[in-house]
């Protein structure tokens, strides 16, 4: 059998060229996989300040709500009060009632405060609950660009072993999305699959 030598040096010229293209592969996923973990680590910064900031609109809702009620049962109180006086009024003589009057007056004041003070609570209540959908929507859009950011990184983990260059493309596909819906919740985007989300949570 003949040794051709120039075969020895084809080889190893393509053994040399498939070495250098893993190696290129394996700096692009390593390159790419730093980008995502830094970018992850921003919006997960972010989205602890937000679930913080839903946390304090969920504590200040019921705070405000408790207050609510409260008024609500001191008005009911002051009115059940002013509807007693006004009947034991009425069965005394005239010279009588001036002293029931009186206090049927601060009655009548107690109940239109704690009434305005009864709205302003509900109102504020409602502001705290919107505050917290707000802040949920973006909460929504860091949990989806999470989900999506570590289902690229485990693509390009694959990609890594497998040195496949097609499934490089195919985890820059959620490394894509996952990228948009941080930065939604980064600069406020009206950007929110609710399909997806219903499906998360």
């Amino acid at each position: 059998m003949d040794f051709d030598p120039m075969e020895s040096v084809n080889a190893a010229t393509e053994g040399s060229d498939h070495h250098s293209a893993a190696s290129r592969l394996s700096t692009w996923v390593a390159i790419t996989v730093a980008l995502l973990a830094t970018f992850l680590g921003v919006c997960k910064v972010k989205d602890d300040n937000i679930v913080q900031a839903m946390q304090q609109a969920q504590a200040d809702k019921l705070d405000h709500w408790s207050y609510f009620q409260a008024r609500n049962i001191r008005e009911e109180i002051a009115k059940a009060t002013l509807t007693q006086l006004s009947l034991a009024q009425s069965r005394l003589p005239a010279e009588d009632r001036v002293q029931y009057q009186e206090a049927m007056l601060t009655y009548e004041r107690l109940v239109a405060d704690q009434s305005q003070k009864k709205e302003e609570l509900g109102k504020q209540a409602e502001q705290d609950q919107q505050a917290y959908d707000s802040l949920n929507y973006r909460d929504d859009q860091f949990d989806l660009s999470d989900t999506l950011v570590a289902l690229a990184i485990s693509l390009l983990a694959l990609t890594a072993l497998t040195h496949k260059k097609w499934l490089y493309w195919v985890a820059l596909v959620p490394t894509v999305l996952g990228v948009v819906m941080g930065l939604a919740g980064l600069l406020g985007w009206q950007l929110h699959p609710d399909f997806l989300t219903r499906l998360l949570s």
